[in-house]
C-alpha cells in the first residue's frame, strides 16, 4: 500500500509539473486560432510551429481544447462512489467538543476499538474516531489505506469549537474554516419543537458562491455529501453572506414545510491548500489577508 501511495503521489506531481507546458501550448494555439478568425497573419514567433499546431487544433474538441489542471483531477472520480468521511478532533477533546462531533456522525463510530450506537447527523457515510495520541500523518495514511475520501478535523478553544479543517483524499485540497456561533441540538431545550433529523441523503442549497474562490469552496463542501434520492425531504443549506457561510439543516422524515432541526453554525474560510492536511510544504492556493486595508470591502466568496 505504501508503494502504491508513493506511485500515485509521483503521478500526481508529474501531472502538476506538466501544467505550465500545457498552458504555454494552449496559449500558442489560441493565438493561431485568433489570427485565422480575424484574417491576420500568423505571429512571427509561431510560424515555425504553425503546421504542427494547426494539425493539433483540427483534432481537438470542446473537451480537449482547454487544458485540465490538478484542480480538475482532485474530484475527477467523485461521482463514481459515495463519499466516506472520517471525523476526529484535536488531542484530549473536551466534553462539549465530543458532543459537537458526535452530533455530526451518521454511521457507527470508532471509539477505543468498539462500536457505539448509530447516530443521526449531518454528514452521511461518516465515522468518528477518538484521536488519542495519533498524529495527523498516521491518520491520513490510515484513511488512504481504507479508501476514505475526506478527513474532517475539529479544533476547540476552552471547550468551544473554533476551527474545522476539511482535507480531501488522496491528494487534497485542504480547506481551513473558522467556526462561529455554534448551536447544537443538545443545546436546544425544546426538543419536541425542533423535531428529529432524517437519515436520508440531503438535498443541498449552496447560495451566493459566485466568485472563483466561492465556486472552489462550494465544490469542496458539496462533495462531502452523496447524491440524494428525488423524494428526500432533508435539506442542508450553505448560505454565504459577507464571506460568512451559514449552515442550516431543515426537514424530516415526514415534513412538508421547511422546519429547522439543527444544528447551526457559521463558517469563515481563511485558507485553501492544494495538498492534504499533513503536508506542511503544500502550495497555498488562497489565504485570507485581513490586515490589508481593502480586505473589509472585498467579497471573496460572492457578491
Amino acid at each position: 500500500m505504501l508503494r502504491r501511495n508513493v506511485r500515485l503521489r509521483r503521478e500526481y506531481l508529474y501531472r502538476k509539473s506538466l501544467e505550465g507546458k500545457e498552458r504555454l501550448l494552449y496559449e500558442k494555439k489560441r493565438k493561431i486560432k485568433q489570427a485565422l478568425e480575424e484574417g491576420k497573419p500568423i505571429p512571427t514567433e509561431l510560424r515555425n510551429e504553425d503546421a504542427a499546431l494547426r494539425q493539433e487544433i483540427d483534432l481537438e474538441d470542446e473537451r480537449t481544447a482547454v487544458p485540465r489542471s490538478t484542480i480538475d483531477d482532485e474530484y475527477a472520480n467523485a461521482n463514481e462512489r459515495d463519499p466516506k468521511i472520517l471525523l476526529t478532533t484535536s488531542h484530549d477533546p473536551s466534553a462539549p467538543l465530543k458532543q459537537f462531533v458526535k452530533s455530526y456522525c451518521a454511521e457507527k463510530q470508532i471509539f477505543n476499538g468498539s462500536y457505539l450506537q448509530e447516530l443521526k447527523l449531518v454528514f452521511p457515510n461518516s465515522q468518528r474516531m477518538n484521536r488519542g495520541g495519533q498524529v495527523i500523518s498516521e491518520i491520513i495514511e490510515t484513511c488512504r489505506a481504507h479508501d476514505f475520501t475526506d478527513v474532517i478535523l475539529v479544533y476547540e478553544h476552552r471547550g468551544v469549537p473554533d476551527k474545522i479543517v476539511i482535507s480531501h483524499l488522496p491528494f487534497g485540497p485542504t480547506a481551513y474554516f473558522q467556526i462561529l456561533n455554534v448551536v447544537t441540538r443538545h443545546d436546544n431545550k425544546d426538543k419536541k419543537e425542533m423535531g428529529t433529523v432524517s437519515e436520508a441523503y440531503p438535498h443541498l442549497i449552496l447560495n451566493n458562491f459566485s466568485t472563483k474562490i466561492g465556486e472552489r469552496t462550494a465544490n469542496i463542501l458539496k462533495h462531502l455529501f452523496p447524491v440524494p434520492k428525488p423524494d428526500s425531504k432533508r435539506i442542508i443549506t450553505f448560505a454565504n453572506q459577507a464571506d460568512y457561510i451559514s449552515f442550516r439543516q431543515s426537514g424530516g422524515p415526514k415534513s412538508i414545510d421547511l422546519k429547522e432541526v439543527g444544528p447551526r453554525f457559521e463558517l469563515r474560510l481563511y485558507q485553501i491548500k492544494l495538498g492534504t492536511v499533513d503536508q506542511e510544504e503544500a502550495q497555498t492556493e488562497w489565504v485570507l489577508r485581513s490586515f490589508i486595508n481593502t480586505s473589509k470591502k472585498q467579497k471573496v466568496l460572492g457578491g
